[in-house]
């Protein structure tokens, strides 16, 4: 019965942990009402685990062992979560010699992305400057096509906030 008690109590705050988690980076990107459900039923889970690791604990201190074990376990497992589910937009700055970068843009185009470019003078040579605002869940592929290009190109990947107006994914 111990058993079943200490597999619960790591299971819900596994669940517990990784809802807090997408919550978090939801609510971080502008989509409050998701986070917001979400949150409802992370608090649910919440009282409900914490009212049983507490009950009769000093007879039990195993079930705070558990309870943390679950808690480390929980932001680990929702840290992959999110970035498997990708929520939000990326914006990808891609710095590449000026031959390549008019055939990339191509290429980039044809896949049904939105870029712009800049003419930039580099170091030694004539470059270009890619600017790409694209969802998180398909930057390896956008990554994947760049390197294939040029191997020494100078990618930037930051995480941005919704975005208005454009071409493609962005919000109305």
């Amino acid at each position: 019965m111990r058993l079943l008690i200490y597999i619960l109590i790591l299971v819900a705050k596994i669940i517990e942990v990784s809802l807090a988690t997408t919550r978090i980076v939801l609510i971080t990107r502008g989509e409050r009402t998701i986070g917001a459900i979400i949150g409802f039923f992370e608090v649910l889970i919440w009282v409900s685990l914490v009212s049983t690791v507490l009950k009769d604990i000093t007879s039990d201190p195993f079930k705070l062992l558990v309870y943390a074990l679950g808690f480390a376990l929980g932001n680990y497992v929702g840290s992959m979560l999110e970035q498997r589910i990708g929520i939000g937009t990326i914006r990808i700055e891609v710095i590449v010699m000026e031959e390549q970068g008019t055939e990339l843009v191509d290429s980039i185009r044809k896949k049904g992305f939105a870029v712009t470019v800049m003419d930039a003078k580099g170091m030694d040579c004539e470059r270009s400057v890619l600017l790409m605002n694209i969802p998180r869940k398909k930057y390896r592929e956008v990554v994947k096509m760049i390197k294939a290009y040029q191997s020494n190109v100078v990618i930037t990947i930051n995480d941005i906030k919704p975005v208005y107006g454009g071409y493609g994914i962005l919000k109305r």
